[in-house]
Formats: structure tokens, sequence, C-alpha cells
């Protein structure tokens, strides 16, 4: 039987105390989801989840995601091996947001670049432009072998 959901209570203490998981999704059907590193804390990827994407997750502790340039659900490392098992599952006070702290398999990558981290860059400004500069370099697999188009 799939997890369902109900709408979010209109009472404030209902919605930030213990209860039913009532996800509060956008006009798109979406939450955001941040998702960070069991063992280290590091931040890995944000992504976004629609009603589907969180009962699969929760039923599977697989951690599925929405992809909406894809407009469908994306079940993460299934073509790269670099599943993500969620430890913890959490939102926030009103529950328009959840956090997942993930083991990854394979590779230990969650960037489709190869790397652990999506966010491998930092923004920078330098004579009044904003510029990106890489910080990690790494590459835990070849994207273009694993995936074929390097996505």
């Amino acid at each position: 039987m799939a997890v369902a959901f109900d709408p979010p209570p209109a009472d404030k203490h209902a919605l930030e105390g213990a209860g039913p998981f009532t996800p509060k999704f956008d006009a798109n059907g979406l939450v955001t989801a941040v998702v960070t590193d069991a063992r280290d804390g590091e931040l890995l990827m944000v992504a976004h989840m629609n009603a589907e994407a969180v009962a699969l997750t929760l039923e599977t502790g697989i951690a599925h995601y929405y992809s909406r340039s894809r407009a469908k659900i994306w079940k993460k490392g299934e073509s790269s091996g670099n599943l993500q098992t969620v430890r913890s599952f959490r939102t926030d006070c009103d529950q328009d947001a959840v956090w997942l702290k993930v083991e990854v398999a394979g590779h230990d990558a969650t960037c489709h670049t190869g790397r652990r981290s999506c966010f491998y860059r930092t923004v920078e400004l330098k004579d009044g432009q904003a510029v990106l500069a890489i910080t990690d370099d790494h590459r835990h697999f070849d994207p273009d072998t694993v995936y074929g188009d390097g996505k």
C-alpha cells in the first residue's frame, strides 16, 4: 500500500508538533530536499520531491526525487550505481522542505559530473564580476563512461 499524505493542517501547533507527516507541496506539487552525507555532514545536493518521490523514499529507504527537467521520478544513482540509502528523513517546521541524511553507494559520488558533491564550486567577486572557481576537481567516476552523454 502506497503512503498517502493529508493536506497540512491549518492549526500551526498541529503542523509544528508530532503526528502525521503532511508535506506542504508548492504550486508545482514539490518540496525542496536538502541532501547531506550521513557520515560527515557534507552537503551533497539539493533536489525536489513530489508526493510519489516522498512516498517511494519512505517505503524503500532509497532516495527518489522528481526531475523537473525530465518531468519524471528519478531514483538517484540508478544509472551510476551511486544509490542513496536514507539514514534520516527530517522535515522543517512548516513541512515545506525535507532534509535527507544518506549513505552513497558505488563510487561515493552524488554529482552527475563524477564529483562527491554537486557543490564543487565557489562564487567569488573579482574585478566587479562574479566568477566560479572549482574547489573539488576529483572525479570519482567518468560521467561519459557511466552515462554515455555526460549526464
